[in-house]
């Protein structure tokens, strides 16, 4: 294991290797991540942009024994009631193509990877309770903000959650987003003392990954650039 897995120094890595090389990180080591490693990840990624810099989002951080005992809490309840309910609306209520295509695409290849077939409902509930362990990694984020904010601060919180996971790749640790984690947003209100005028959004893992799980061997394939981007070069006519 080299320095930087320990949390003692870094990787040479460009912009583009963090962001080609991210993925979702579904098992990790039990190494702890140091704190000051955290405060300078989440130090770092608070410089990203927001609308007339009002820097909206929240971020509650956790780990040793809080970590565990919010763990024991969330698949306590998952084991009770099942998924639960957000306080928003993740995913559209109703899906549609191409979108139904590719999350059965991602769904179905990473039960497949861990050898999970479509009959098999206790191993699929065994892999979404996961979430509610964050993958085993050692310290978690609860991400928020203010309630009465509006969607240009989600998208300003998005783009800190994903600096916060591309500056995390230059200290060899990984992420696992989770808007699962929302489920729940009573449990974690309750016992991180999050106000009732936050909403929870989303929380993450962060770790040392176990590159010897097999769980990690699965990645997700993306759209061909002809799929999502329209190269304009001559407009229309401007109406009258």
């Amino acid at each position: 294991m080299n320095d930087a897995s320990q949390g003692t120094g870094e990787r040479a890595i460009t912009v583009e290797e963090a962001i080609r090389g991210r993925k979702s990180t579904r098992a990790f080591l039990k190494t702890p991540v140091p704190r000051e490693l955290i405060a300078r990840i989440l130090t770092t990624a608070g410089r990203a942009p927001s609308g007339s810099n009002i820097q909206p989002w929240k971020v509650y951080v956790f780990d040793g024994k809080v970590r565990d005992e919010i763990v024991t809490d969330l698949c306590q309840r998952y084991d009770t009631v099942g998924e639960g309910t957000r306080e928003y609306e993740y995913y559209p209520t109703k899906w549609y193509e191409p979108y139904l295509a590719r999350r059965r695409t991602c769904g179905w290849g990473l039960y497949s990877t861990m050898g999970i077939t479509r009959e098999d409902k206790a191993g699929m509930h065994a892999q979404r309770r996961q979430n509610y362990e964050f993958f085993g990694a050692p310290t978690a984020f609860i991400f928020s903000i203010d309630r009465q904010l509006e969607k240009g601060s989600w998208l300003d919180t998005g783009m800190f959650v994903q600096s916060v996971m591309i500056a995390a790749r230059q200290f060899g640790l990984e992420t696992i987003p989770q808007a699962a984690l929302a489920n729940f947003h009573e449990v974690l209100r309750a016992r991180l003392s999050v106000p009732d005028d936050e909403i929870i959004i989303c929380g993450m893992g962060i770790g040392y990954p176990d590159t010897s799980a097999k769980v990690n061997s699965f990645t997700t394939e993306r759209e061909p650039l002809e799929n999502f981007v329209t190269w304009v070069d001559a407009l229309k006519p401007a109406k009258d």
